[in-house]
């Protein structure tokens, strides 16, 4: 899986918006408001990073190659997938599981408008 392929799949997910708030060499995907990815266009290494809890993310690193602490973000919950180490099911599901953590912890009000979208 490349860079577009991720954001792609990251734009495909209900409600996603990408913005660049640090400079052109960085996206990010929020839904609700709140990062769930980053993209750093000028990694030596493709490679996006994803928001997973704390457990499972010291589990991953521990157990998988192709996913380390973030670069640039805080270490305890972003990890840095590294795409040539993981199979696109693998990056998609961290994406995924990503998106729903942030989407878990949105406020109510923020998520009953998301919800809101669904119906129509």
């Amino acid at each position: 899986m490349d860079i577009e392929e991720v954001r792609l799949y990251a734009l495909s997910l209900f409600e996603v918006k990408e913005d660049m708030p640090y400079g052109p060499d960085w996206l990010v995907f929020r839904i609700g408001g709140k990062i769930f990815l980053h993209i750093w266009l000028e990694a030596p290494e493709p490679t996006c990073a994803v928001k997973l809890p704390p457990e499972q993310g010291a589990w991953l690193r521990a157990n998988q190659e192709g996913v380390r602490p973030a670069y640039h973000l805080n270490k305890i919950h972003w990890n840095d997938l590294f795409l040539d180490h993981l199979s696109r099911k693998e990056v998609e599901q961290l994406i995924r599981m990503s998106y729903q953590q942030v989407y878990d912890r949105l406020p109510k009000h923020v998520k009953a408008d998301i919800e809101s979208k669904i119906k129509h």
